[in-house]
This record gives C-alpha cells, sequence and structure tokens, in this order.
C-alpha cells in the first residue's frame, strides 16, 4: 500500500511533532515539501484552504491538517498508546503539550532570525524548499525579512527582550537536561503526548538551526539526546540502567519535572492570563461573529510582566484551545484526584492555567479551527 505522505520540512517547528509520532508508531510515511502543484491544487482545498504544515495525505486522498489533528487520529486508532491512564501523568503530559506548542515562540524565533552571521546559509537553504520555480533563494530572502519585520515584534521578539529570551533560554537547557539525565521521556520509559508537543520547538528551531543546536551540545547533552531519541523508532535508551518502556509506576511525578515546569511558569502563566483577558475582551466586542467562523490565529496584543520586564506578544485562540483540554480531562476526574493535580500544579506555579478559559469555545470543521 501507498505511505501516507507528510507535507512539512526539515526546519518546521509543527512538522516535528508528526515526524516524531509517525516514527515512533512505526508508520510508514513519506515527507515531502509543500511545494508542489499537487499540493495547491489537490491537498490544499481539502485542507480548507489554509497553507499550513504538518498536512498528512492518505492513499484514498484524505487530508488531515495541523500536528495536533494529525496525532488525535492516530491515537484513537492506536488506543492511545502515547496517553498516559493515570491522572496526574495525564494533566502533565497534556500541559507540556501546551507548552510545546504555543509556549516556546520567543526564544524559537530570536535564535533563528537574529544570529544570521553564525548560521550562514542554512536558513535561506531550508527557506528556499518552500517554493518552487527559478525565483526560490530570492522568494526565500523575502519571507526571512518578512518574518523579522512583522512576526518577531507581534510575537514579543524585540531587542528588549533579547537578554530574557537568552537566560530563560539558557536555564531551561540546564533543568531539562538534570531531567533527561535521569529518565529517557519526560514520563519514563516511552514518549507521552507531552514528549510530541516539546518536539516541537526542541527539534525543528531550538535542537536544529546552528545557533541554539551549539548551546544545547555545550550546555545540555541529555537532552540533545533526548531530542535524538525522538526521531528514532527504537526507545534509544541504552545508556539508562532502566530500560523499561513504561510511565513510571504510581503515577509519579518527578521533582527535576516540577523543575522544568516552574521554569515555564515564568513567562507562560502571565502570557496565558494576559492572552486571555485579550481574547475574551475581543470575543464580547465581536460577539456576533458566526459558529463555525475560522478563528484567526491572533486577536490582538496582550501585555504582561516577566522578571519585572513588560513584553507585548500576540494573544493567540490555539492556546486555549489545547488548554481546554487539560482543563477538561481535570473536569472529568473524582474529587481526590482533583486535589492532588491543584497540588501538583501549585508546587509548579501552574495552578492558574485550570482556570484561564475563553467565553467561547473552539472547534473543528473542515480542517480548520472554528468558533462554536
Amino acid at each position: 500500500m501507498k505511505p501516507l505522505t507528510l507535507y512539512g520540512v526539515p526546519f518546521s517547528l509543527w512538522t516535528g511533532r508528526v515526524r516524531s509520532y509517525l516514527i515512533k508508531s512505526g508508520i510508514d510515511y513519506r515527507e515531502v515539501p509543500h511545494a508542489s502543484q499537487h499540493f495547491y491544487q489537490i491537498v490544499l482545498p481539502k485542507a480548507g484552504g489554509r497553507r499550513g504544515i504538518p498536512t498528512i495525505e492518505f492513499a484514498d486522498g484524505s487530508v488531515i491538517r495541523d500536528g495536533v489533528a494529525i496525532v488525535d487520529h492516530f491515537e484513537q486508532l492506536n488506543g492511545h498508546s502515547y496517553s498516559p491512564q493515570t491522572p496526574l501523568q495525564r494533566i502533565i503530559s497534556l500541559l507540556l503539550q501546551v507548552i510545546g506548542s504555543e509556549g516556546l515562540n520567543r526564544p524559537c524565533m530570536h535564535y533563528r532570525f537574529n544570529f544570521g552571521e553564525e548560521h550562514g546559509q542554512f536558513l535561506p537553504f531550508h527557506f528556499s524548499m518552500i517554493y518552487e520555480g527559478a525565483n526560490r533563494e530570492q522568494m526565500a530572502l523575502e519571507r526571512m525579512l518578512e518574518i523579522r519585520q512583522n512576526v518577531l515584534p507581534a510575537w514579543g521578539v524585540v531587542p528588549e527582550t533579547y537578554e530574557l529570551i537568552e537566560d530563560l533560554h539558557l536555564d531551561m537547557l540546564k533543568k531539562l537536561n538534570t531531567h533527561f539525565s535521569s529518565y529517557p521521556y519526560f514520563l519514563g520509559g516511552k514518549p507521552c503526548i507531552g514528549d510530541f508537543g516539546m518536539i516541537c520547538p526542541l527539534y525543528g528551531h531550538l535542537g536544529r538551526d546552528p545557533k541554539p543546536l551549539a548551546l544545547m551540545h555545550k550546555y545540555a547533552v541529555r537532552l540533545y539526546r533526548w531530542v535524538e531519541r525522538m526521531n528514532r523508532r527504537d526507545p534509544d535508551i541504552g545508556e539508562f540502567v532502566d530500560k523499561s518502556e513504561n510511565y513510571l509506576g504510581n503515577d509519579f511525578i518527578p521533582e527535576s519535572l516540577v523543575d522544568v515546569l516552574k521554569h515555564f511558569s515564568v513567562d507562560f502563566v502571565p502570557e496565558t492570563r494576559s492572552a486571555c483577558e485579550c481574547i475574551n475582551t475581543w470575543l464580547s466586542e465581536n460577539a456576533d461573529i458566526p459558529a463555525g467562523t475560522q478563528v484567526p490565529r491572533g486577536v490582538g496584543m496582550a501585555t504582561f510582566e516577566v522578571k519585572g520586564l513588560k513584553i507585548s506578544a500576540e494573544a493567540q485562540p490555539f492556546r486555549f484551545y489545547l488548554l481546554k483540554r487539560l482543563q477538561d480531562e481535570f473536569d472529568s476526574l473524582l474529587d481526590d484526584s482533583k486535589l492532588s493535580i491543584r497540588k501538583l500544579l501549585r508546587d509548579c506555579d501552574m495552578e492558574e492555567v485550570l482556570d484561564f478559559k475563553l467565553s467561547r469555545h473552539i472547534g473543528r470543521a473542515n480542517n480548520l479551527e472554528v468558533w462554536l
């Protein structure tokens, strides 16, 4: 049977999630750039007209756009084999998915676009992969310039924040390195949904681009081994004494992972709080938007403070589409489990994530996120 086609490119943040999932699941696939007439004429209309990657096309011609939806599809088919079944681990896995998908945009963009001399031809070459024709190199340079001028400021990557971004990033490397010195994956001997979320930024941008890759090699070789591990079919856990391919027993959350989450909370919590307020204000001002309308990538600028520094970044509803999964899971649990989870999240400085909710829910229709 013809393998499914993954439309993506090696340096894509979100393609990393799907590629890793397909590899770990032993699913036959081929990966090709989305710069082709077949993609534009056949695949794109089925993907809701949104030229986003990753997108997959099955042998029968059906299409799924977006990495979260793709993983959802296969998790339903394989009995949710990468979704922990115990309450604390399940919540932490879902939280890591949100952080990996939406919470590390600033270091990803800073290290990709603000170190051109150290990157050389690396970025122009890779950006040229997303275009066709004789002028694709020039188109790549123009796209890179557009991102520097428009996307970086929209995501809070401005000269005033560079030092903070770099300080937080180095601290993250060291804390993740400590965790992966003891555990092959976030929750033990096999990846969870949270691992696939975190591989998004930690491979495509921060574990592959020359500058952040050099930092990972220097400060976090155990983290780098996790990045390698996430792109290999076998468990690849030979350096660990415990070679069992299971999640940690007794719903255990290691202290090293609590430290990682406390680090992420420093900017994830204030940004999520401010973005929630911003989007809810926008929703109240646009209450007549019909159900089924596509959700925009951003709906205004959220301003928040991290370590005494004010940051403005685009408020992105997709963060709350993912966060609601965690909240729904929490709401479905028994009271004893809820108390344990609240205590754990409190220890991680993350308890507030249970309460950041949009006034209007987000669903999917025709391969697009839509307002319900």
